[in-house]
């Protein structure tokens, strides 16, 4: 290894504590690195397997400055971490990926402007929304049907909500909490697709095929990669947007695929992600060993899966499955280490290899 990349031994410094801290940890510790997680939650999934924890407010300024200093490099594993947060850790030690692509993903506004500007990659027709007026008035600009979304704090379904007429507008407006939005034009997507990408400290870059995605009440069931396409276009639109954010580590480009098969982009995750998780048992770098490998300035390794791989997700109550689960053959199962079960939350997922 060179001075460009850290050694085993190193301390990653991962914000958040939940199942993809968890996850990088595991493949932190794959390479010969130590982890250590901050998090609000004592019992949280990523400390029962990370060599080091510290328990504090991410408004804990002080706290957080303490664990900067305490590792060699600094990432987080959730888009909603505070701003404030992120820049404290980065004056201390080295923080990937950078903070402006926590800008552009936690506003949607944001993000939306970044993608079809900055980067030239499309997006759906949009509207800035801040008062009932505007949510009237974005009906009539983008058409027919629209989504009317806040822009900030929203995920698996929340905080969006269709809109056919001014009425639902104001509504909806009202609904949401009478805060900042975006309205986007409703897309009749034939199917929803994703790519997970990286790039390197050296600017090295490496896409994962096209994954096809199903979600049940606005969360992920399914993903299946490679899915059924070439994926070219996705990849190029990922890197695209990677190079445009001078960005390090995983991020995840979600996209709706239209008839004719063209891609518009929903949204980003500058993170591994849930779509992802397939590429556990892929035979392949999978997702979190590519993000750590592309934080500490590791080359980024395979990712073209020899296996065509089903992930499934087990929320809630599926997790009871588990005994059933693990009498198939070619199926790996992931859990969380989560104790509750509760309605909608994400206890584990299996990945199933397909021949």
């Amino acid at each position: 290894m060179t001075n460009s990349h850290l050694n085993p031994g190193s301390t990653v410094g991962i914000l958040g504590g939940g199942q993809l801290g968890r996850m990088l940890s595991l493949a932190a510790a794959r390479l010969g690195f130590n982890t250590h997680i901050y998090s609000p939650e004592p019992h949280c999934p990523a400390k029962s397997v990370s060599a080091l924890a510290t328990t504090a407010k991410y408004s804990d300024k002080k706290a957080i400055a303490e664990f900067a200093r305490s590792v060699d490099i600094v990432t987080f594993e959730f888009e909603n971490i505070p701003i404030d947060t992120a820049v404290t850790a980065a004056v201390e030690t080295p923080l990937y990926p950078p903070i402006e692509a926590l800008f552009a993903a936690q506003d949607r506004l944001t993000e939306k402007e970044f993608i079809s500007d900055t980067a030239g990659v499309p997006v759906a027709p949009y509207h800035p929304v801040n008062n009932a007026f505007d949510a009237v008035r974005a009906l009539k600009i983008l058409g027919e049907k629209i989504v009317l979304k806040t822009r900030r704090l929203g995920y698996d379904g929340k905080g969006q909500s269709i809109v056919t007429n001014e009425d639902d507008a104001k509504s909806a407006y009202k609904f949401l909490g009478e805060v900042p939005c975006i309205a986007e034009q409703f897309i009749p997507f034939r199917r929803e697709v994703s790519v997970i990408a990286a790039r390197g400290l050296n600017g090295e870059v490496a896409a994962y095929p096209l994954i096809e995605n199903e979600h049940r009440d606005h969360i992920l069931h399914k993903s299946i990669c490679p899915a059924l396409g070439d994926g070219g276009d996705a990849q190029t639109h990922a890197i695209r947007i990677l190079e445009n954010l001078d960005y390090v580590g995983v991020i995840a480009v979600e996209f709706f695929e239209l008839d004719g098969g063209k891609l518009i982009v929903n949204e980003i995750a500058p993170r591994v992600h849930n779509s992802g998780h397939w590429s556990m048992d892929a035979g392949c770098i999978d997702q979190f060993e590519l993000h750590i490998r592309a934080i500490t300035g590791w080359p980024l390794g395979g990712t073209n899966p020899p296996f065509k791989v089903e992930m499934i997700n087990l929320i809630g109550d599926d997790v009871k499955q588990v005994p059933d689960l693990a009498k198939s053959p070619y199926t790996k199962i992931h859990l969380y280490g989560k104790s509750e079960i509760r309605p909608g939350r994400k206890m584990g997922h299996f990945n199933r290899l397909i021949f």
